[in-house]
């Protein structure tokens, strides 16, 4: 029986990334995939005939430039086609905010809304380019170690006030002020624009259960973020192909450097001898023995069901059943006979403004109005919709004339109050419709097929914890040395030879490859160690 350097359980993008570096590294590695695709939450599928979908995930351009170019992703067919224009964020009124991509035309385009907003624009960038400069500080620092004798990790800890410190007090200061605030707060502070303070907001709600005043909003905004570079909003690309074109280049670069991918096969359990993991056992009996185990899984569903909890402290395992993964985000996919026509998006070319993210939630108190709902079991009647249609930047998604519209929905509860998503599903799927229809009159005539997935579609079919997209939420309590629980954010667990490099880890989401990549660092140090 072969006996494998790494086994990685989910060919998710994290899961490849860590296969594709350990497999450069020289080891012998297999990838380990229930669906019959690999991609995890990025993939592309033709759920229609002639329309392919980005099924769950949509946008792909904040994957770590290291990454990509340490993977070589070019030339395994990777191509990120920009976001042109960054936002289109149509009013009721029929009046929209456009913010183009070129920077130094954002001003101009806030200008019709404020004059004042339009002055202080410039220096909001700045800003928040030093807050996020800060924050990649924290994000490629290896973090306390919960197996480390107390203050083995002073030297790595120093390295990083110094390089904060460098940043200048000021500079500090503000990132130490402006990371507890709630999003409102920070927005506040600068315009007076409501809904350029939303198109702001949207970027630090994304898979948040919470609305833009709670406090830590302003963390998720500059999280999502990292990626960027030169302005305040998001400027992720599509992907060429549908996002699924992602992570097959992923696997393909993974098994180019040796890594070996088995789809249509289930992990059932981790296997643990003397408190070290030796390999797994897949659904249907089979055991595949390895010298390290690496799970992809989310971080519940790995120490919840993949591992004999007697292998656990009980305390951990609290710890585990602590992490908040409430999703909150629901899916719905559309084919289209033809480009929907917005209120706002004036001229004769509507595809000017449709081509980046289409933003719904035209001021901060919709937005946390749409929150209030999933506090009480209840989905957003008025829901605040990210949306892209990425045909218009990629006619190869569907047939010549038509479209594809990917809708992220917020705010989906999990857990309903009342009644269950199988009986919700369409009653949620024809809210969205509805709400489309009134700010694209004609659109709901168009539509020739409609896919909706509920947060516990996203459980069942992706294998996501109550549907979170990123394994656990983004919040100041879950992320850095609390990621994915105190002590334990360096991709080891308690149990020997059993690693996670999923998103429930440091740094979490969105599709940046970091947490697999900073994983794969750790596992060859740790192999290191060990020979």
């Amino acid at each position: 029986m072969t006996k494998f350097d790494a086994i990685i359980i989910g060919a998710g993008h994290n899961g490849l990334v860590t296969a594709a570096y350990l497999a450069k590294a020289g080891r012998k590695v297999l990838v380990i995939e229930r669906r019959s695709v690999v991609g995890g939450i990025a993939v592309s599928e033709e759920i229609y005939p002639g329309f392919t979908y980005s099924t769950c995930a949509h946008l792909g351009g904040s994957l770590s430039r290291q990454v990509s170019q340490d993977l070589e992703l070019d030339k395994h067919g990777l191509k990120i086609l920009p976001l042109n224009p960054l936002v289109f964020a149509p009013l009721p009124d029929g009046k929209s905010l456009l913010i183009p991509r070129a920077p130094a035309a954002i001003a101009g385009a806030i200008g019709g809304f404020s004059k004042s907003d339009a002055a202080k624009f410039a220096a909001f960038s700045e800003t928040t380019g030093k807050l996020v400069r800060s924050l990649k500080i924290l994000i490629g620092t290896p973090m306390p170690n919960g197996t480390a004798r107390p203050g083995s990790n002073f030297s790595e800890l120093g390295g990083v006030a110094w390089k904060l410190h460098r940043l200048g007090s000021r500079d500090l200061q503000e990132f130490l002020r402006v990371v507890p605030m709630s999003a409102a707060d920070f927005l506040n502070e600068w315009f007076e624009t409501e809904v350029l303070k939303a198109a702001l907001a949207g970027t630090g709600l994304l898979g948040a259960f919470v609305g833009p005043r709670q406090q830590g909003t302003s963390y998720v905004y500059l999280h999502h973020l990292l990626g960027e570079t030169g302005t305040a909003f998001r400027t992720s690309g599509l992907v060429h192909g549908g996002i699924g074109n992602l992570t097959q280049a992923m696997a393909r670069a993974a098994q180019a450097l040796g890594a070996e991918i088995q789809t249509n096969s289930d992990v059932e359990r981790i296997v643990t001898k003397n408190g070290k993991a030796t390999g797994v056992v897949l659904r249907g009996g089979t055991e595949i023995s390895a010298a390290t185990v690496v799970s992809n899984a989310d971080v519940k569903r790995t120490f919840l069901t993949l591992v004999e909890p007697t292998f656990l402290d009980p305390h951990f395992l609290l710890q585990v059943r602590n992490i908040r993964s409430r999703g909150v985000v629901a899916k719905i996919n559309l084919a289209l006979d033809a480009l929907p026509r917005f209120k706002g998006a004036g001229g004769n070319d509507p595809a000017a403004y449709l081509g980046g993210v289409i933003h719904i939630g035209p001021t901060i108190d919709y937005l946390e109005r749409a929150s209030d709902d999933a506090k009480y079991g209840r989905f957003s009647k008025q829901p605040f919709l990210e949306i892209t249609i990425p045909s218009i930047a990629d006619p190869s998604l569907a047939p010549a004339g038509k479209h594809v519209m990917s809708v992220w929905m917020q705010y989906a509860p999990y857990s309903l109050r009342e009644g269950t998503w199988d009986r919700q599903r369409d009653n949620l799927g024809n809210l969205v419709v509805d709400l489309l229809e009134e700010y694209a009159p004609g659109l709901k005539n168009s539509i020739l097929h409609r896919q909706v997935l509920t947060p516990v579609d996203l459980e069942q079919t992706f294998g996501l914890t109550q549907g979170h997209i990123y394994h656990a939420e983004l919040a100041l309590d879950q992320v850095f040395f609390m990621r994915p629980a105190p002590g334990w954010a360096r991709y080891r667990t308690p149990i020997e030879n059993l690693y996670l490099c999923g998103s429930g880890t440091h740094p979490g989401g969105p599709i940046t490859g970091l947490p697999g990549f900073l994983a794969a660092r750790q596992i060859l140090k740790d192999f290191q160690k060990r020979t």
